[in-house]
């Protein structure tokens, strides 16, 4: 064994235990995520991509990040479903289980790009294939009858 051999050893069974420790921290903090949890108290945009490289997804995730304040006002959770990569809920992890369940429920196929609007009572209430504008979301969700009612509180 060579000097850089036997220090390169050294510095890996050093970091070893670093590595380690940082895998069982990552893995603690991804959440299991499931609809009906959030039934009655969120609407749900599922947003379903191969990759975080996906062109599609990219511009998908930016329009709706740009209108935060349109998803906080609508009670919308933003929860991005990759098939390779970490999957999130408002930028929180989400478990490789989880979003292979949400595939499943929805029929999304590996590499399908897909917005799905899911409404406080659990149910699909729009599906689109290609990029779809916030304010499209917005006006769908506000013609409800729920968020109509929700709007009328407000103004009370």
């Amino acid at each position: 064994m060579n000097k850089l051999t036997i220090i390169a050893s050294i510095i890996s069974l050093s970091l070893a235990p670093l590595v380690q420790e940082n895998l069982s921290q990552a893995s603690v903090q991804m959440s299991e995520f499931n609809l009906t949890s959030h039934k009655w108290k969120n609407r749900i945009l599922l947003v379903f991509a191969p990759t975080a490289q996906n062109v599609n997804y990219q511009r998908q995730v930016q329009l709706f990040q740009q209108q935060q304040q349109g998803l906080n006002e609508r009670d919308l959770l933003l929860v991005t479903v990759l098939d390779k990569g970490t999957s999130y809920i408002n930028q929180q992890p989400i478990d490789i289980a989880s979003a292979a369940k949400l595939r499943q429920k929805f029929n999304i196929n590996d590499n399908d790009f897909r917005v799905i609007l899911v409404g406080k009572d659990g149910g699909a209430k729009r599906q689109d294939s290609k990029v779809v504008q916030a304010k499209t979301i917005f006006r769908e969700i506000d013609a409800m009858p729920m968020r109509q009612q929700e709007m009328q509180r407000k103004r009370e």
